[in-house]
């Protein structure tokens, strides 16, 4: 009775230090990932298009890297932001969006944040229409910071394992530049789409 009891609560630890299954079909399993669930987003406020998956589509936040703020914290202001009528950089008003307006967020650190539910198309203040884009954002503003070395590492295991998931080919991978005119995802990621593009195409 006691080995069974042992036994039933060692399989209950290795159950709870595993990723859902939902969870772990979406990015590779060593990439730190942190769910909608566990860094406590809210529903989504407004009605949202489903949609499907033919873009991969990756963009910069356009906002200094914070090293030193959690990724928790990122992700509610963020989804602050996006539900509520917000001042632009550009002095535009922002109408309420349903929700966060990517799909997966990239910080500072490498970790990835679930943000809007994949099934769902994205937002976006240019004028182009993100239903059929995968939306994958990194922390930071290219146009004048560096990728850390834990972005690129983590962007070299899930582009392409994303794109694999989806069956999402090379010439499908862009930016936000390549349709709206912006200077998203800033020079020094746009740089990096070519070898991306390699990725995928191994």
């Amino acid at each position: 009775m006691k080995k069974f009891l042992l036994l039933t609560f060692m399989v209950g630890l290795l159950a709870g230090c595993q990723r859902p299954a939902a969870t772990a079909q979406l990015v590779p399993q060593s990439i730190d990932y942190l769910t909608r669930g566990e860094w406590g987003a809210n529903a989504p406020v407004l009605p949202m298009r489903s949609h499907k998956l033919a873009y991969l589509t990756i963009h910069h936040t356009a906002t200094k890297q914070l090293p030193d703020k959690s990724l928790t914290d990122k992700m509610k202001a963020l989804q602050q932001f996006s539900q509520q009528e917000s001042k632009l950089g550009d002095g535009r008003t922002k109408q309420p969006w349903a929700d966060i307006p990517y799909h997966l967020y990239v910080d500072v650190h490498g970790q990835v944040a679930e943000g809007r539910d994949i099934n769902y198309a994205g937002d976006s203040n240019t004028g182009y229409d993100p239903a059929g884009h995968l939306l994958v954002v990194v922390e930071g503003n290219f146009e004048e910071e560096e990728i850390t070395a834990k972005q690129m590492e983590t962007l070299r295991l899930l582009v392409p394992a994303l794109a694999k998931k989806y069956k999402i080919t090379a010439d499908r991978l862009g930016t936000h530049k390549d349709y709206a005119s912006t200077l998203c995802p800033g020079s020094k990621l746009y740089a990096q789409l070519p070898y991306f593009r390699q990725l995928i195409a191994k």
